[in-house]
């Protein structure tokens, strides 16, 4: 048996089908990244990055992972070592990453953009691909737009907290110079953290500040996050971004809803189910103001953050510490959408799962709520965070084309801050055409290239596209 050669230009692609599909159909193809956690700052001022890592291992706190588990010291990682310091010390984790997606993100990653196809990453060849990287970074295409331009990436949309001024997406709007559509998306996780007094607090008396509301009470509440939805769609906001451990769909009253709001203005502790009973009647509202807009919403359900405490206190949040969760979300999910749909307030929906057990009954949830004249209204969302690997993505297209229509699906995103990240797009279109490929090989499909390669270029890009309504 011939070995292939790794990762060479069939690279996952094990069918003659596969290879087809994938070169004469999805290469060709721009990208709509509708998720990611790019910093608005550094696509404003095109930013030029001194070295690879700052451009690439500042904000991945996948690697970080990888690099704990491998010993590496923080100091390595998050810590004050040098940047050459902190690249040696990935260099040395990158061969312990075998049979991790890590390993091939890696390779995929310098292969586009920097051309480095005839070395691996380790500790070896690090000075050389450092160097050689390094000259690349000081030429104007690999600035964060240029990196942008080489993938063809047409829009992307952020993750902003709705009391963001949104200044730099303005300069971005303003500028001429920069064809990448960039667009900020509504994260509203601040205004549910009522399990925290003061970080609640916190976060109103500046939506206070940055919307001109005084916030009195609970109406008061909502007509300013009400101000900021309004500014945010008139920046080009059409999506919201919700994210939590569970879904809420306790009963409630608004006596108690407005009991809550003055125990929290009062920085007192609510009860557990009067908590959860106020995060009910906030994601109901929050979702009613998406529906009223035209917006769609999204639900990133399941993770556990922040679970190392004393490295919470030491690094903060998103460092690396969040894990999956294991409750039951299809109930509860399922009771928010029927309590949405009875009053024709459901946006359109891509729910995101994080623990894999949830993967069929959460395509099945969705299915129940699905109405025209909208193709694909409620979206299985894409393989997250842990699940965005090789078979992650697999069982994901299986689940989809066992339950739903995996053709209206809206295909792949980063979910990252890191601009080399846009390689998980060519994963998934390679991973996408393996496995339509795989089934025309078999006899499961029909050999008709016309309507394959339409189906493949829509889930690339079109179906997002068509799907979201942003013109690019």
């Amino acid at each position: 048996m011939t070995t292939k050669p790794f990762m060479n230009e069939n690279f996952i692609l094990h069918s003659e089908t596969a290879v087809k599909l994938y070169h004469d159909y999805a290469v060709k193809m721009p990208i709509f990244d509708y998720h990611n956690h790019l910093p608005s700052e550094e696509i404003a001022g095109n930013m030029q990055y001194e070295n690879l890592t700052q451009m690439w291992l500042r904000d991945d706190h996948y690697k970080w992972r990888a690099m704990r588990a491998n010993g590496i010291r923080e100091k390595f990682i998050k810590g004050e070592a040098s940047d050459w310091e902190k690249f040696e010390a990935w260099s040395k984790t990158v061969p312990y990453t075998l049979c991790n997606p890590l390993y091939h993100w890696t390779h995929l990653e310098l292969k586009k953009p920097f051309g480095i196809e005839d070395k691996l990453l380790n500790p070896d060849t690090a000075k050389n691909i450092w160097d050689q990287c390094g000259e690349m970074l000081k030429q104007p295409e690999f600035t964060a737009r240029g990196v942008m331009d080489k993938w063809d990436v047409r829009a992307l949309c952020t993750t902003d907290n709705p009391t963001d001024s949104l200044e730099f997406h303005k300069k971005i709007k303003e500028d001429d110079t920069c064809k990448i559509k960039t667009l900020p998306t509504f994260r509203t996780e601040n205004a549910m953290t009522v399990e925290n007094p003061k970080a609640f607090n916190d976060w109103v008396n500046l939506l206070e500040r940055v919307s001109g509301v005084y916030i009195s009470d609970t109406d008061s509440f909502l007509e300013a996050i009400k101000k900021r939805h309004d500014y945010f769609h008139e920046m080009g906001c059409r999506i919201s971004d919700n994210s939590f451990t569970r879904p809420f769909s306790k009963k409630y009253s608004m006596k108690e809803i407005k009991q809550s709001f003055d125990m929290l203005r009062k920085e007192k502790r609510l009860r557990s189910f009067d908590a959860q009973k106020f995060k009910s009647w906030l994601m109901h509202e929050l979702a009613v103001m998406d529906a009223d807009a035209g917006w769609t919403m999204q639900l990133h359900i399941g993770p556990i953050r922040n679970n190392n405490t004393r490295m919470f206190h030491r690094l903060g949040p998103d460092a690396g510490y969040d894990s999956m969760a294991d409750l039951d979300i299809i109930v509860p999910l399922g009771q928010f959408f029927d309590s949405l749909d009875k009053i024709k307030k459901l946006p359109k929906t891509i729910a995101y799962n994080l623990n894999p057990k949830d993967n069929t009954a959460l395509a099945g949830m969705l299915g129940n709520f699905n109405e025209g004249p909208t193709a694909g209204k409620m979206q299985y969302g894409p393989a997250w965070w842990f699940l965005d690997q090789k078979d992650g993505m697999e069982e994901h297209m299986k689940v989809l084309s066992n339950i739903g229509l995996l053709s209206r699906f809206t295909g792949m995103l980063t979910d990252s801050r890191s601009f080399l990240s846009f390689s998980r797009h060519e994963y998934f279109r390679r991973i996408l055409c393996n496995y339509i490929g795989t089934k025309v090989d078999a006899g499961e499909l029909p050999s008709d290239m016309n309507l394959l390669g339409k189906m493949v270029e829509d889930i690339c890009y079109n179906n997002a596209v068509n799907y979201f309504g942003i013109e690019i």
